[in-house]
């Protein structure tokens, strides 16, 4: 018996209307009438003789086997688009729009500063940035590339590690001045901390020393904030001391407003990563971008290589 080709189109609409979240948003995108599109969806499910949606009068929604099929029906559609782009590129001139995610803070601060240069070179390329700490989902949320500061879970996405970054534990010297270096973790539930709560264990202090070993502290949180920029204020200021990413205060501490307090003790360290859909097809406009954030990124003042 002859087996039936799949209906990639249908997966490729599918795929767009559980991203839009409507049939007339995903028929707008892609440039096909509303009953286009909800054909083919109900041919798809016809086929598999199970619902992919679930509509009510105000709102559309996935079904559990809806859920299941999205990462590859997107992974149809982004792989028939670079196939596509890629066969049309008759010359090597990327064009259109690359959307990226990265850290608020770090898209700022470093990202920001490596794109004149980009646009320069690539004057056919848009880029559409999107800054949040909040973890993205590339696929669903139709990023190219996103840049991650982690230690990264398993998945199906591709990964480049780009750098190390080290995690530092900073106060002023006014501060230190006031209230003793300290030189055990212990010694940090005597003094006043400020804390990120956008890691992992919220409020609990990781450090490693070579000689011995592990140890955790709960220090006293006078702050908290889910953007790290805003704790740099305080610790100028003298209010206290909390764990930072090198590339917030590098400058600081070149300049002495800031000191490493117990350089001893080392926290554990996280990786620069961009990621990417795990197709292997990319369109020559992502490419040149993700060639040149590595490039830039990879070389700045604070990195640490990863060899």
């Amino acid at each position: 018996m002859t087996r039936r080709l799949p209906d990639l189109e249908a997966w490729a609409i599918f795929s767009r209307v559980a991203e839009r979240g409507s049939f007339a948003g995903a028929a707008q995108a892609l440039g096909l009438s509303n009953p286009t599109v909800s054909k083919a969806i109900a041919r798809l499910e016809a086929r598999l003789g199970v619902a992919l949606l679930s509509r009510t009068s105000r709102r559309l929604s996935l079904t559990e086997a809806g859920r299941t099929a999205l990462e590859r029906a997107s992974r149809i559609l982004e792989d028939g688009e670079a196939l596509e782009e890629e066969a049309a590129e008759q010359s090597d001139v990327p064009r259109g729009r690359v959307r990226i995610s990265a850290p608020l803070s770090f898209g700022t601060a470093y990202v920001g500063a490596t794109l004149p240069a980009f646009l320069r070179q690539y004057p056919d390329v848009t880029l559409d940035f999107a800054l949040s700490d909040r973890r993205v989902d590339l696929i669903a949320d139709g990023f190219d590339i996103a840049l991650r500061i982690a230690a990264l879970e398993d998945s199906s996405l591709l990964a480049r590690r780009l750098c190390t970054v080290r995690i530092l534990l900073v106060g002023s010297p006014a501060y230190l001045d006031r209230h003793g270096r300290p030189t055990h973790p212990a010694q940090l539930n005597d003094h006043h901390a400020l804390g990120y709560t956008g890691g992992t264990g919220r409020g609990v202090w990781r450090f490693h020393h070579p000689r011995f070993g592990e140890e955790t502290v709960e220090p006293p949180i006078r702050m908290w904030t889910d953007n790290a920029d805003l704790l740099n204020p305080a610790l100028l200021a003298g209010e206290g001391l909390a764990l930072q990413p090198e590339f917030l205060v590098w400058r600081e501490i070149q300049r002495g407003e800031l000191e490493v307090a117990m350089s001893e003790w080392s926290v554990p360290a996280l990786g620069l990563h961009l990621l990417t859909p795990p197709s292997a097809l990319r369109p020559l406009r992502v490419q040149v971008l993700i060639d040149h954030l590595s490039k830039a990124l990879a070389k700045a003042p604070w990195a640490t290589s990863t060899s």
